[in-house]
């Protein structure tokens, strides 16, 4: 003989206190987005559990039996506390820091000339920076989420929420010494020409050279730089032409400190928000929403 139970079915118990509260098993029903038969079958294994009817019939409606007003009175208090208890949690959920990691060139070229207006469409957000040196970690550890730009696969611990997709495209200062003699021309122009590239992003140039029909072998790479952020810095210098996402030189292309003779190209790359699948903090639909209406 099995030993009791120290506590009842815990979705009979949902059931049964969901139709005791509203007295229907249809409006139960409702509540919980189940089906009829469903709440029934619930309260029935609730009483083959107890040995005792919690219902009993009264005309056309229901009543409860002793043991039903009993296990009422304690079910509804135990769930109104857990709802309490939950709503506290959430509040305070919502006040803590919202800890957001994303490549420092990503932070300095993108998020952070935006914050200003983050801050005004998501006022109750309160967001904590952290700029990452080092690719992401499956587990994110420390972060509530993280936006990069990247190619999948993803790691399967992520839940991926896609904002847009990457464009690359050759850019230079109209002050270049190259900006007059390459003025246009058609793509093919830049080969034999010295490119400015990135060791974070190695196979950007070849990925724009295949879009336009150029050979990537026929392309020439000129000074390097460790990180894009330094790369866009030594475009809008003058030093040459850079490849770049679309996205984090659109404010340079406005005020005329690049230009983009040959335009931007799709690839396989996406911005994205990334989380852990474990995570139920609700203001990543938020944020995500926002970065994916920024992104355009």
């Amino acid at each position: 003989m099995s030993a009791p139970r120290d506590l009842p079915p815990l979705n009979a118990l949902r059931a049964f206190e969901a139709t005791a509260r509203l007295t229907s098993v249809s409006r139960a029903a409702r509540e919980l987005h189940v089906t009829h038969g469903a709440i029934s079958r619930q309260i029935r294994a609730l009483e083959e559990a107890l040995g005792q009817p919690l219902f009993a019939r009264q005309g056309r409606g229901l009543a409860l039996t002793a043991p039903g007003q009993q296990l009422r009175d304690g079910a509804g208090a135990a769930f109104e506390h857990l709802r309490d208890t939950w709503k506290r949690l959430s509040a305070a959920e919502a006040e803590r820091p919202f800890v957001l990691g994303c490549p420092g060139s990503l932070l300095a070229r993108w998020v952070i000339p935006r914050l200003d207006q983050l801050g005004r469409d998501l006022p109750s957000l309160k967001l904590h920076l952290s700029a990452q040196k080092t690719p992401f970690e499956p587990a994110l550890p420390g972060l509530d989420a993280a936006l990069l730009l990247a190619e999948p696969p993803w790691p399967q611990d992520w839940r991926v929420r896609e904002l847009a997709t990457e464009h690359i495209g050759p850019v230079l200062s109209p002050r270049c010494t190259l900006a007059g003699r390459l003025s246009g021309q058609p793509a093919r122009a830049l080969v034999g020409e010295p490119l400015l590239h990135t060791s974070s992003r190695p196979q950007a140039w070849s990925q724009w050279a295949t879009a336009n029909g150029i050979a990537p072998q026929e392309l020439v790479h000129g000074q390097g730089f460790e990180h894009l952020y330094y790369l866009l810095e030594a475009a809008v210098a003058g030093l040459g032409v850079a490849i770049a996402p679309m996205q984090l030189v659109a404010d340079d292309l406005s005020s005329g400190r690049l230009i983009a003779p040959w335009g931007f190209a799709p690839t396989q790359g996406r911005w994205i928000l990334a989380a852990s699948r474990r995570s139920q903090d609700e203001r990543i639909d938020a944020l995500g929403a926002w970065l994916r209406e920024a992104l355009g």
